[in-house]
């Protein structure tokens, strides 16, 4: 038996950055469903939130489990169920392209209290604001203004 924590804060928005997830009640709706279908995929999903146009996930993996795979199975099965539900006016989906990076357990409350407070974060910056600052504090881009 392994013995591990491996703890992954991802980043994903929906596809063109569409602020599909327009209202604090769907959202709540969108993120119950995700820990929802990771209990039954037997991933562990420690804390989810976002907003109207992307989502955070912290995520414990597991020992068979790779952080593709983890992406894929999120992001896919809550897409299908919001165009199945019809949550939103226009066919949902996420964009291909995510953000995941590995977490300390030294900072893992931290992480948690940056994923809970989407609400407040985003009344003072913008999620476009928020990637490029993470892709560029952690070496993935170098981001010029244009």
């Amino acid at each position: 038996m392994a013995f591990l924590k491996v703890y992954i804060h991802y980043v994903w928005s929906t596809k063109y950055r569409i602020p599909f997830l327009d209202t604090p009640e769907l959202r709540k709706k969108v993120w119950k469903h995700i820990c929802e279908n990771a209990k039954d995929k037997n991933i562990h999903v420690d804390f989810v939130n976002g907003h109207q146009e992307h989502c955070h996930c912290l995520v414990s993996l597991g020992s068979n489990q790779t952080i593709e795979k983890i992406a894929q199975l999120l992001k896919g099965e809550s897409s299908f169920w919001i165009n199945k539900n019809n949550l939103t006016q226009h066919h949902f989906s996420w964009q291909d392209e995510y953000f995941a990076l590995s977490v300390s357990e030294s900072i893992v409350n931290k992480v948690r209290d940056y994923i809970k407070n989407q609400e407040e974060h985003h009344k003072h910056k913008t999620f476009e604001e928020e990637y490029k600052e993470l892709m560029s504090k952690f070496g993935f881009v170098k981001y010029k203004d244009s």
